[in-house]
């Protein structure tokens, strides 16, 4: 025979725990006892075990003992239970109150039968606690040995704590069938998907504006991610706008990009914008990412320009729908679990359980893109590096900082480009982003003179 735990330990509210899932975090009070007549030992959950003491709070007489066969009743002990236990993993241990602290058993994973016995339950109950530099009331000892399942028993009766506890496991509801227990965990599944969906959802909406986007912004590619922030409302417009505004919407983006910057006086500029008015092949040095670089580099009448960072508008934080446990309600209900037994599965801690600490789920950490002296490469080729060219591209985290200053003519030029995009909505979305890069803190104007010109064409 072995003795793992033997000493005092402390317990709380009247409670002390034999766990084996490292996965699970215990049942409740009414789970433990289900179906029992026995009311000391809770064992109805699956590789748990509750053990109940007369002490409230404080510390206990408390010893384990493992053997190979059942050991002889003492009859100094006022009462005694036994019932059938299996661990369902080989990391068993005795557990305090809220885990603070923990004893490891290394119990075998096969059938048990324990007896609990326990001495000085009425007197520990009637002083509730116990200090420190106080005599020892109650006294506990816990025997494992190897058995086949046997109904739980109650072996001896002397204290008014112990007939309590008999009396209150013997009227609960019998524990839930395999079957229902199947069902109602198949349940509580699924509201957590459906909460989980909820969640994905509700944030989709606040990254939009505070709608669904429909399916062809969901697979948009580009810059919408970079344009979302600025003006959600916008997206929406455009993608219901149609080619034909898309198309003019991205060519209205490039030429007020490129005349904020003051490229429209570049022959090279103007024959690009032209050709894209009228639908044509971008002209070079546009036919080439490297040439259209080294060219922009390279023009002596390429003004020299800069803007500070375009700041997306502050809006409130995303907040998340409350999930059914937020709001402390049973997710039987929130799941229409099944009735009866098997609603018992389904349920959360409730004042009858033993508290556990929550865990604050991290909030979701946002990282913005931004673009210094060049367009981000979401959408364009970084330029090679060359003695003459001096471009590059930055990121940051967080909110852009608006003092920091961006090149017009390189945020710019990428606008034509996106312009001329095979898909129009895609062509739009990247060149107004374009757009409202070079504009910088002064994109609202742009923004408005965009929305105009969309409800225009509507109108």
């Amino acid at each position: 025979m072995r003795r793992p735990v033997e000493g005092e330990v402390h317990v709380h509210y009247g409670q002390i725990y034999v766990e084996s899932d490292p996965d699970g975090c215990g049942p409740g009070l009414a789970e433990a006892f289900a179906g029992q007549s026995v009311g000391l030992c809770g064992a109805a959950s699956p590789g748990s075990l509750w053990l109940s003491t007369g002490l409230h709070t404080g510390s206990v007489g408390f010893t384990v003992e493992v053997g190979e066969e059942a050991p002889p009743l003492d009859p100094a002990w006022e009462d005694v239970v036994e019932v059938s236990f299996r661990p369902v993993s080989g990391d068993s241990a005795l557990v305090q109150w809220a885990g603070e602290a923990s004893w490891p058993l290394d119990l075998e994973e096969t059938e048990y039968r324990v007896r609990y016995s326990a001495q000085g339950m009425d007197g520990a109950g009637e002083k509730d606690t116990r200090l420190d530099d106080e005599p020892p009331l109650d006294r506990y000892l816990l025997q494992f040995w190897p058995a086949p399942p046997e109904p739980d028993r109650v072996l001896k009766q002397t204290s008014l704590s112990a007939a309590y506890w008999h009396r209150y496991a013997r009227e609960l509801p019998p524990p839930p069938t395999p079957a229902e227990r199947a069902e109602a965990e198949r349940r509580a599944r699924l509201a957590e998907e459906t909460a989980r969906r909820e969640r994905r959802l509700a944030r989709e909406r606040w990254e939009w504006g505070g709608r669904s986007p429909s399916q062809s912004l969901r697979d948009v590619g580009g810059n919408v991610h970079g344009l979302r922030p600025f003006d959600p409302a916008l997206l929406h417009a455009l993608d219901a706008s149609g080619p034909a505004t898309q198309r003019a919407t991205a060519l209205l983006a490039a030429r007020r990009a490129c005349e904020t910057a003051g490229l429209t006086i570049l022959d090279w500029v103007a024959d690009a914008l032209t050709a894209l008015a009228e639908g044509r092949p971008l002209p070079p040095p546009f036919d080439d990412d490297a040439r259209m670089w080294q060219t922009l580099a390279t023009d002596p009448r390429v003004p020299d320009r800069t803007v500070g960072r375009a700041v997306p508008p502050e809006r409130p934080p995303f907040r998340p729908p409350l999930s059914p446990g937020d709001r402390g309600l049973d997710p039987r209900e929130a799941a229409q679990a099944v009735v009866g037994p098997a609603a018992a599965v389904a349920r959360t801690a409730t004042a009858e359980a033993r508290p556990r600490p929550a865990v604050a789920e991290p909030p979701v950490a946002e990282a913005e893109r931004s673009i210094a002296e060049a367009q981000s490469p979401t959408t364009r080729a970084e330029p090679p590096a060359s003695d003459t060219a001096s471009h590059a591209v930055m990121f940051s985290i967080g909110r852009p900082d608006p003092s920091l200053r961006i090149s017009q003519p390189h945020a710019a030029l990428p606008a034509i480009v996106d312009a001329a995009g095979s898909d129009p909505l895609q062509a739009a979305f990247d060149a107004v982003y374009a757009a409202v890069v070079t504009y910088g803190e002064d994109h609202p104007a742009l923004l408005a003179e965009v929305w105009s010109a969309v409800e225009g064409r509507h109108s």
